[in-house]
């Protein structure tokens, strides 16, 4: 964009900038000054704050828009209608929108850049490991906003209390010593995240919208000098903003938005020799997206229509699974000789059969046996078509084992595991 603004300007034509957001405003503005763009010939604003004064501005010729996801809302349109002979350019790394409108409402054709992998393969992201503790939140309780994701209401009915301690209990055990961002979906939700990793001898500070600027400006200084290792926020550092030392990202707070999950997921990819970031999912948000590095189709992504997330990706078909053992989130063609990629316990691939071997299955007494079960039995049905993480009592991990083939011994070590059973000392 600094580029491009810097060109405009050479030719003694006028741009604007757009953003939503004070600290990349800040930091665009930094940029475009180092790249050498004619401030005489720049207007870069807020959008909240450009669109009261829309009357006065100066017309531009070029009008670039930031986190353009966003360019639908009624304050931006206020000013792109203001100057309907410039040309427009809508920049954004997650181009699709929660809800029937996309952007080909205002777009008359999309880029596609470099994808994800191929960033990451010039190191100009990290490589990074993908967590799915077991899910503290009941996803039946969710309910959408008329914005498309999830309300904080529902969304604090769902989430289980025990998450808390177990956010802090996840990060020891997998990212240990990680500067880490968390993402939660509460003011109250941050701070008692914050106080279990503070009390386990964690520094943390929380940081949300009702967070005095002077204040947050200090804290975020904080963390970027390592001063604090754990950065608990509500739905702010989600674009833009330049966090480099950022090693891990917690996920404690579910998201009907792709948009948000790729920025939630992905805030920890900046690269550094020798790193490799950790994602830890306790939302169980992948189900729903698949991996952040995934291949999508982004010129479908800015068609209207009802769109389903996994509907976007170019193999929807790629099978992922959950390690039983460490949690770890893996592509099944990740997995050789039937051991987790992370921990190299074994791990259980469950791959769909061809049709074409269906009549070559032999009919044993065992499987109808089984087939019978199934059909008469409510809680097989149930855990069919979960995850071990989705397990929640000793029933359910019985059965999913007896489903599954597994010996007996191993719903006993999963319960206690999982805190279902109790140790004896």
């Amino acid at each position: 964009m600094a580029e491009i603004a810097r060109r405009t300007t050479a030719q003694n034509n006028r741009v604007m900038f757009l953003i939503h957001r004070r600290e990349v405003l800040d930091q665009a503005v930094k940029t475009f000054n180092e790249q050498g763009v004619n401030p005489d010939l720049l207007t870069a604003g807020m959008v909240q704050t450009l669109t009261r004064r829309v009357d006065k501005l100066a017309v531009p010729d070029v009008i670039l828009v930031d986190e353009a996801h966003h360019a639908l809302a009624k304050s931006y349109q206020r000013i792109l209608s203001k100057f309907p002979k410039a040309i427009v350019l809508l920049f954004t790394a997650t181009p699709h929108r929660t809800g029937k409108m996309q952007l080909d409402q205002i777009a008359d054709d999309i880029i596609v850049g470099q994808s994800i992998h191929e960033l990451t393969d010039k190191g100009f992201l990290a490589p990074f490991r993908y967590f799915q503790p077991p899910n503290d939140f009941n996803s039946k309780l969710l309910k959408r906003s008329s914005t498309g994701d999830f309300t904080n209401e529902s969304m604090q009915q769902a989430m289980s209390t025990k998450i808390f301690g177990h956010i802090v209990k996840q990060y020891k055990r997998i990212a240990s010593g990680m500067q880490a961002v968390v993402y939660t979906y509460s003011v109250d939700s941050a701070h008692k995240i914050a106080a279990e990793f503070n009390e386990a001898g964690i520094s943390a500070r929380e940081v949300d919208g009702t967070t005095p600027q002077q204040l947050r400006d200090l804290i975020v200084d904080k963390f970027r000098s390592q001063e604090i290792q754990i950065l608990v926020n509500v739905n702010l550092f989600t674009e833009g903003v330049d966090l480099p030392n950022v090693d891990c990202v917690i996920m404690a707070r579910p998201t009907a938005s792709l948009a948000l999950y790729l920025q939630f997921s992905m805030r920890c990819l900046n690269p550094r020799p020798g790193k490799t970031a950790i994602i830890i999912d306790h939302a169980n948000n992948f189900k729903q997206f698949g991996y952040p590095d995934d291949d999508r189709d982004w010129k479908k992504a800015i068609k209207s229509g009802r769109q389903k997330s996994k509907s976007l990706l170019k193999d929807p078909g790629l099978s992922i699974i959950t390690c039983d053992y460490c949690f770890a989130v893996v592509k099944t063609n990740e997995v050789k000789n039937g051991k987790c990629p992370i921990c190299s316990k074994p791990i259980k691939v469950h791959e769909a059969k061809p049709v074409s071997d269906v009549d070559l299955v032999e009919a044993t007494k065992d499987r109808q046996k089984l087939i019978h079960e199934i059909v008469h039995s409510n809680l097989l049905k149930e855990v069919a078509n979960k995850n071990v993480s989705e397990l929640h009592t000793m029933k359910e991990l019985q059965a999913y084992g007896k489903l599954h083939g597994y010996k007996k011994g191993w719903s006993f070590y999963m319960a206690k595991r999982k805190g279902i059973l109790k140790s004896r000392r």
